[in-house]
């Protein structure tokens, strides 16, 4: 499809749209144009050929959405449903039949081309640039496998100083042991001392302390005032 035809509808605009926010190229020839096949080139490589070429998918005039190239034959894209149940005859003709159900896992199709259209945007979003995300630049993939196995490596690795770490790690878990456990023994004494002495026990003794301290500091401060007459020093009550 050329861009002409993406902008003779808005759902098609709006695919259009999407696809150049994709990196998504519509690649479709003349003959499938004529045919009813669309197909697009996604910004992604697949990684399980030697020669890594960009996915394609396409869509069919059938009613089916497919992957052009990541495997060894194109294979659906289309959401899959229970057929409608056939009933089979398990007993041989001479004897009373005998019928079976039979059910079979088939494709969903989708009969209109703008709705396969917006199908195919939807599923490449979530199936090649979300689920994989790091293949996007440049195409590189880097396997689950493989990224597991290094971080396991580098959580394992040994500087040559892993014994005094452990050491030292040792003794920062007995010394915060040891702050926990005085700390509790000091919360633990100060709730029993608010419960052995009543709130208004206690208020009463500290004021009482207070006004003590202040008496003596007013006759502290008497017997060091004193005046001098005729040469005579006087304390002054």
């Amino acid at each position: 499809m050329n861009k002409e035809a993406y902008k003779s509808d808005t759902r098609y605009e709006k695919v259009f749209h999407n696809m150049e926010l994709l990196g998504i190229v519509d690649i479709t020839t003349n003959r499938q144009h004529r045919n009813g096949t669309v197909v697009w080139r996604l910004p992604i490589k697949n990684h399980d050929n030697r020669n890594p070429s960009c996915i394609e998918v396409a869509s069919f005039s059938t009613g089916y959405v497919r992957n052009q190239n990541s495997g060894y034959s194109n294979y659906q894209l289309n959401k899959r449903c229970e057929s409608e149940p056939e009933y089979y005859n398990i007993n041989p003709p001479h004897q009373e039949p005998l019928y079976r159900k039979f059910t079979t896992r088939t494709c969903k199709l989708i009969p209109i081309e703008i709705d396969r259209l917006e199908y195919l945007i939807s599923y490449c979003l979530k199936n090649y640039y979300i689920k994989r995300a790091n293949e996007v630049v440049e195409g590189k993939f880097v396997p689950q496998w493989y990224h597991d196995d290094k971080l396991e490596n580098a959580n394992n690795f040994d500087c040559g100083h892993s014994d005094r770490i452990n050491e030292l790690e040792e003794k920062l878990d007995a010394m915060t042991e040891a702050r926990d456990y005085y700390l509790n023994k000091v919360h633990s004494l100060e709730n029993k001392l608010s419960n052995a002495i009543s709130p208004t026990k206690y208020e009463v003794e500290k004021t009482y302390s207070k006004n003590l301290e202040i008496k003596l500091a007013e006759a502290k401060v008497r017997q060091d005032v004193s005046v001098i007459v005729n040469g005579h020093r006087y304390k002054v009550l």
